[in-house]
């Protein structure tokens, strides 16, 4: 009697990161930049990017990461896609800034705690995704500080911190892409770290 065979054809994924990463900071860029206390531009300029660019895009990113086997990717992408999701439901959908003394600030405090969790993990991939995710870190200290404080002057540091975490996570995509599309030969440093 003959025997039935099933082959299966491995889909080859691209790498998810790149998008993830633009996500994170085009957004992180416009909502920084109103931080900062630019003339003209407020957090609401960064609605629109929060719910798709930033959380939807990420968390897209963050399933695919996982789907490749990385779980770092996966939860930081899935985290700061649900992330710029709640920023997006936190001041959109509910009409409204929160109405609690310090709702904000406590949201800001949990974020900040997951990015130091995040920031440990990069400790054993490459010294880019560390800079990323240091600045992260500092950037949400230092709104968290500010949101407790009602500082403005440190949500405006918090918000140039914010900028350049953006320029830091937009090199690192653009390594990521010029990585892909050249077949490996283009190589931005990123600094690996060895294990």
């Amino acid at each position: 009697m003959a025997q039935a065979t099933e082959t299966k054809t491995a889909t080859a994924l691209a790498d998810p990161a790149p998008l993830g990463l633009m996500g994170f900071a085009t957004t992180t860029i416009v909502l920084s930049a109103a931080n900062a206390g630019f003339t003209g531009i407020d957090a609401g300029g960064a609605l629109g990017l929060a719910l798709a660019y930033g959380g939807l895009g990420q968390l897209l990113a963050g399933m695919w990461e996982f789907k490749n086997g990385n779980t770092f990717g996966g939860v930081a992408f899935s985290s700061y896609g649900a992330f710029w999701i709640s920023f997006w439901i936190l001041f959109n959908a509910a009409g409204s800034a929160p109405k609690g003394t310090y709702d904000v600030a406590w949201y800001l405090l949990g974020w900040t705690i997951v990015t130091g969790i995040l920031l440990i993990g990069t400790f054993r991939l490459n010294y880019g995704l560390v800079v990323v995710f240091a600045l992260l870190f500092l950037t949400f200290l230092l709104l968290c500080i500010g949101a407790f404080s009602a500082s403005d002057s440190t949500n405006h540091i918090g918000g140039y911190v914010g900028i350049v975490t953006a320029i830091a996570a937009y090199y690192m995509a653009l390594a990521g892409i010029l990585k892909a599309v050249s077949g490996g030969k283009i190589a931005l440093p990123v600094g690996p770290i060895g294990g």
